[in-house]
């Protein structure tokens, strides 16, 4: 339990409680339930079309989004921001894209990518709830953390004495593969093969653009994989 809370406490705002564990090997445990906080996060996203079935599909798009970005604080877009705005001005070379993804401050490029994302969001929620379909709501938020474990079993994490650097030397690998592989398996069946096909291209994108930029991953790539992972997950389960 205390490594679902850990997990819980780190990718969300819910306020939970749980022994420190930084350094221990709970803390690579912690990774094998990120999935399993992304379905949580979906089961709470997927209440207010439950209890207000009925109502304005794009209303309850609008509220489900909130609520979405709420509950994990805007974590992954803030990696999302500063990873465009790094592709853009650091002009391909390492050193300038890792200074300006440590920069608070968002330029035109990481706003316009936000507001695509969102909107495309907004626009698949919108079209779920006029189908009454809730399994890409529950299941988006599992593969954008499931996301995570794929980058962090196949690439190098670059940031020195970055956040995730004491987790990854932590990491349980061998259970890490079995958990992605249900997640994968687990979405296929209920969303269709394309939609987790596609979501797997864009995060090989992802891996393949940081690892030419960067020569490997940062922790704003994690959270730029898990957005863009859910808007493609969500899109492309809509689109069928």
């Amino acid at each position: 339990m205390d490594a679902f809370l850990l997990a819980l406490q780190f990718l969300t705002r819910i306020p939970v409680s749980c022994r420190d564990a930084a350094g221990a090997p709970l803390l690579g445990r912690s990774v094998l339930y990120y999935p399993a906080v992304g379905l949580l996060l979906g089961v709470l996203l997927s209440l207010p079309p439950i209890l207000f079935a009925g109502s304005a599909p794009m209303l309850l798009a609008a509220i489900v989004l909130t609520g979405w970005v709420l509950l994990t604080g805007g974590l992954h877009l803030d990696g999302l921001a500063d990873c465009a705005d790094a592709w853009v001005g650091g002009y391909g070379d390492k050193q300038r894209s890792l200074q300006i993804m440590k920069d608070p401050a968002s330029g035109p490029i990481a706003v316009s990518l936000l507001v695509l994302v969102l909107v495309l969001k907004f626009a698949a929620l919108t079209a779920m709830f006029e189908q009454t379909r809730l399994a890409p709501l529950l299941l988006a938020p599992v593969l954008g953390r499931t996301a995570i474990l794929g980058l962090m079993l196949t690439t190098d994490y670059i940031r020195p004495k970055g956040l995730a650097e004491a987790l990854l030397q932590q990491l349980p690998r061998a259970h890490i593969q079995a958990v992605l592989v249900i997640s994968v398996l687990t979405a296929a069946v209920f969303l269709g093969l394309p939609a987790v096909l596609f979501a797997g291209g864009v995060l090989f994108w992802v891996r393949q653009t940081a690892v030419s930029r960067l020569g490997g991953v940062t922790g704003d790539v994690y959270g730029a994989a898990v957005e863009l992972t859910e808007a493609a997950v969500l899109m492309v389960a809509m689109l069928q």
